[in-house]
């Protein structure tokens, strides 16, 4: 089941908790796996942020069509395999996704 979404889309939310010192492994990974998730169909876009007070921890959010273009379209697809190989063994613990969509600007 599809969850609606507004004109905005829907934006997935991670919290990566990345094992101590590998914070730069992981970026570099991240700058090869990014092409990756771009071309996924209904992919609109994508922010990495560094925590300040726990600097082994990023804030991923990425804007989707629908949540579906997430679960089932990019998680489902080949390329995901490989944005897996690249990026989950950083992971420590693994972490959860949640969608969100706009109520107010």
């Amino acid at each position: 089941m599809s969850i609606p979404s507004s004109d905005d889309g829907v934006i997935e939310q991670a919290i990566l908790p990345i094992r101590a010192g590998e914070t730069a492994d992981f970026e570099d990974a991240f700058a090869e796996a990014r092409p990756i998730i771009e071309r996924a169909q209904g992919f609109r876009w994508l922010r990495l942020q560094r925590g300040i007070e726990r600097r082994n921890e990023y804030l991923l959010l990425v804007g989707w069509d629908t949540v579906d273009s997430h679960r089932v379209g990019f998680r489902t697809s080949p390329d995901y395999e490989t944005w897996r190989r690249l990026l989950h063994h950083f992971y420590d613990p693994f972490p959860t996704v949640h969608y969100f969509v706009t109520v107010a600007d």
